[in-house]
């Protein structure tokens, strides 16, 4: 093979790949057939509005609103970091169903990266028909498990109570009893997933009784 060839040879694959990624992106967006159902349509990124720059929490609650409505969910807790907007989403019961992300600039409303992606069981990217494994991981041992994940890594840290979500619990990072960030726990296998994307906390809107998430 020529130098040359050899030199085009990985653009050709790059570009090839990045085509059958834009056909099947194309695909996606075209089909809305509703036998998707909340999996589907969250695991392709789901955006449900762009209604335009978010400017508080109230403005993101509306956001992930539109969004939640579309699958029969509603907004549970809110918050703001400095990188943009955070919310649980509950089901019908008001337990955990995800979490998503809001975008301040756009308004746009999408599946939270790393665990709500990756280890929902219901919401997530798992294969329908997929089995999840058993819970074998309790809402105290979650804090325990994220506890000693923290003094390995963050020493001035330490966990607040857990949120359950299907497949894993999230919780609350604290310095002194203030909100810091926050990270996730298998409810499997107890792999912590710390959140990086959020960047600083800046407020959160506690939600109603009436909205209140729960731990499993």
């Amino acid at each position: 093979m020529s130098g040359l060839r050899r030199r085009l040879l990985p653009l050709t694959v790059l570009l090839a790949s990045v085509a059958a990624l834009i056909a099947s992106l194309v695909w996606v967006a075209g089909n809305s057939s509703p036998s998707w159902g909340p999996r589907m349509g969250m695991m392709t990124g789901g955006v449900a509005s762009r209604q335009g720059p978010i400017r508080n929490l109230a403005d993101a609650d509306r956001a992930a609103g539109r969004f939640a409505d579309r699958w029969g969910l509603r907004v549970g807790e809110v918050m703001q970091f400095s990188n943009g907007y955070y919310a649980q989403l509950l089901d019908s019961s008001s337990k955990g169903a995800t979490e998503v992300l809001i975008d301040p600039r756009s308004g746009a409303v999408l599946l939270e990266f790393g665990p709500a992606m990756m280890w929902n069981t219901a919401y997530g990217m798992m294969p329908a028909g997929t089995q999840p494994g058993p819970t074998k991981i309790g809402p105290g041992q979650a804090v325990r498990i994220a506890d000693r994940w923290l003094r390995d890594h963050h020493k001035d840290l330490h966990a607040a109570k857990p949120d359950w979500f299907p497949g894993y619990y999230t919780l609350h990072t604290l310095r002194d009893d203030h909100i810091v960030g926050m990270l996730s726990v298998n409810a499997t296998t107890g792999d912590v997933w710390y959140h990086t994307w959020h960047g600083r906390f800046v407020r959160e809107e506690e939600p109603s009784p009436s909205r209140n998430s729960t731990s499993g």
